[in-house]
C-alpha cells in the first residue's frame, strides 16, 4: 500500500485553506502503475525540457514587490541587496518568480509538499511511534503544495 495526500476542507478553517489528509491507496501495483503511464503519456517529459517565457508573462519585478507583501519594509532595501550580490543570492531570494513560470507547465496533477529551501541542512531522520525511522523537512516555512513535476 501507498500513501497518498489529499486536501480536505477542515471545518475549522475557511474555504481558502487546505488542510492535508493522509489517505490509503488500495489500488493493485499494477494499476498504480498504468495510472503513472498514462499520466506521463499525458505530460511527457519532453512537455518540461525546453522553457520559453511566454508573451503574457507578468513583469518580474511586480512578482518581486508582490512576493514582498508582509514583510518588514524597513529592511526590503536589505533583501533586495543581498539579491544583487550573485545570480546565487539572486535566485535564492527570488523562489516566486520561479513558482510563477513552473506555475505554468503542464501537470499530471499529482502534488507533492513542495521544499523551496531544499538544502541537506533542512532535512533529518525521525523516529516514528511504530519504531520506524523516516525522512523528514524539518524546515516548513518554504513548503507549500505543489506538482511534482
Amino acid at each position: 500500500m501507498t500513501k497518498k495526500e489529499s486536501t480536505k476542507k477542515d471545518e475549522h478553517h475557511s474555504d481558502d485553506d487546505k488542510v492535508a489528509r493522509i489517505t490509503v491507496d488500495n489500488r493493485s501495483r499494477a494499476d498504480r502503475k498504468a495510472e503513472g503511464k498514462a499520466l506521463r503519456l499525458a505530460v511527457p517529459l519532453a512537455s518540461h525540457a525546453v522553457w520559453k517565457a511566454p508573451e503574457n508573462r507578468r513583469d518580474s519585478i511586480d512578482l518581486l514587490m508582490e512576493s514582498s507583501a508582509g514583510r518588514v519594509p524597513e529592511i526590503l532595501p536589505i533583501r533586495y541587496g543581498r539579491m544583487m550580490q550573485s545570480p546565487f543570492t539572486f535566485y535564492r531570494g527570488s523562489a516566486a518568480l520561479m513558482a510563477y513560470d513552473l506555475s505554468r507547465l503542464p501537470t499530471t496533477g499529482i502534488n507533492v509538499q513542495a521544499c523551496g529551501d531544499a538544502h541537506l541542512g533542512n532535512f533529518r531522520g525521525i523516529g516514528t511511534p511504530e519504531r520506524r525511522i523516516i525522512f523528514v523537512i524539518n524546515d516548513l516555512d518554504e513548503t507549500l503544495p505543489a506538482p511534482w513535476e
